[in-house]
């Protein structure tokens, strides 16, 4: 039988998949998160198939039984010809076998994936971390892998998308964080060490006490306090903005952005599920 149908090519398929799901996840990407999930999904259902047993991926269609055969070993294919189940049916027989269980929200992850569902992707997609997360996990789990071993680098995020004991604000961030600790690697783990100072020092050197963001063009007044503090995911100085403090800026949320990791944060609620702990009466 052709390896590309093998229970090793499917995990890694999977595990590619996932990563990418990732990391689109963290540069707010959806529709591409909801397209790597499902293929992840999907590649990682079959895996547990093949293990089982290869016959398990068989297309069940009415006509010749040369497929069944060919999953059976006793009858070469041309690669071409040969087709397994799709997503759907893969987690069908996975829920009769009692390895998934009925899942609406893993089904709509699926539907986002195929284009099916009657919804804007990114809207759903977006808080379906936890869906793909505790999937994979029954799914590692069926075939004896140990979480670590398929995330790799992502092992903490996923833990923290899967956490009862937090709100979802609280999952949302930590994920965020976690998403911009590992882009901050991607973007600069391999420079060397001089061109990385280079890059940090400007920001090592503004200012951490608080002062106004200019003026309102209207009004004349100062604008609302901005300070320059670390940031939670890479250390290096991100810009607050307390935009809640202006009279000018109507119902606009506090913000924090870091340009070198690119996380972004909005209002006191997401601030304090950062730990980001600033000057309570800032000085103009």
């Amino acid at each position: 039988m052709d390896d590309s149908l093998s229970f090793e090519s499917f995990l890694a398929g999977a595990k590619k998949a996932a990563h990418r799901a990732m990391d689109d996840h963290g540069r707010a990407e959806y529709d591409e998160f909801a397209l790597h999930s499902g293929v992840a999904v999907e590649r990682l259902a079959k895996a547990v198939l093949a293990k089982r047993n290869p016959v398990y991926l068989v297309e069940m269609r009415n006509g010749p039984s040369d497929m069944l055969l060919h999953f059976g070993g006793h009858l070469e294919m041309e690669p071409e010809k040969v087709r397994t189940v799709g997503a759907n049916e893969a987690l069908k027989r996975l829920r009769r076998m009692a390895v998934l269980p009925s899942d609406p929200q893993l089904d709509l992850l699926i539907e986002l994936r195929n284009g099916t569902a009657h919804t804007t992707v990114g809207d759903q997609a977006k808080t379906l971390l936890p869906t793909l997360a505790e999937t994979v996990g029954t799914l590692l789990t069926d075939i004896g892998m140990p979480v670590e071993r398929f995330w790799g680098r992502w092992t903490s995020a996923i833990h923290v998308a899967i956490d009862k004991h937090r709100d979802e604000i609280q999952r949302d961030v930590q994920v965020r964080i976690r998403q911009a600790k590992n882009r901050f690697e991607d973007r600069f783990g391999n420079l060397p060490s001089d061109l990385l100072d280079g890059m940090q020092r400007p920001l090592q050197n503004r200012r951490s006490g608080w002062f106004a963001a200019g003026i309102h063009h209207e009004t004349g007044r100062p604008g609302p306090p901005m300070g320059w503090f670390p940031c939670p995911a890479c250390g290096n100085k991100a810009v607050a903005v307390l935009a809640s403090r202006s009279e000018d800026a109507e119902g606009e949320p506090d913000i924090f952005s870091c340009t070198l990791c690119g996380l972004n944060l909005a209002g006191v609620d997401e601030y304090t599920a950062a730990g980001i702990k600033l000057p309570e009466t800032p000085s103009a």
